[in-house]
């Protein structure tokens, strides 16, 4: 069922596919919820260009990411994959409480500002 690769390379298996899709995708959920909180261009905007001049269109831009990362960090959890490394101990904290509030807006790159971690 598993080929191997040319030249003695180890198979990939199912599962080492779907840990990587979940990483890949996991990164890109986190990418996509930065730049909403940062206004700027995600696929949101590609998929409702006539949204741009309603002014709950930002509002609704950020709430679709967040709800995409909480929804791929859930999946995470229900495989057994880790995906805490991936954000800081208050980002952790903000998606285990679900709920998308200014708090979450205002504090999502302060630990990632002071440390240097994420580039934007």
């Amino acid at each position: 069922m598993h080929e191997a690769k040319e030249g003695g390379a180890k198979p990939v298996t199912n599962e080492a596919r779907c840990t990587t899709l979940i990483e890949s995708r996991l990164s890109a959920a986190k990418t996509q919820f930065e730049r909403a909180i940062l206004s700027k261009r995600t696929a949101f905007d590609d998929l409702y260009p006539y949204m741009h001049e309603n002014p709950s269109f930002f509002w609704y831009k950020r709430y679709v990411a967040w709800t995409e990362l909480l929804v791929l960090v859930d999946l995470a959890d229900r495989l057994g994959l880790p995906w805490e490394a991936a954000f800081t101990p208050g980002q952790v904290e903000f998606i285990r409480d679900q709920v998308l509030s200014g708090k979450v807006l205002d504090h999502w790159f302060d630990e990632a500002q002071e440390g240097g971690a994420d580039e934007h």
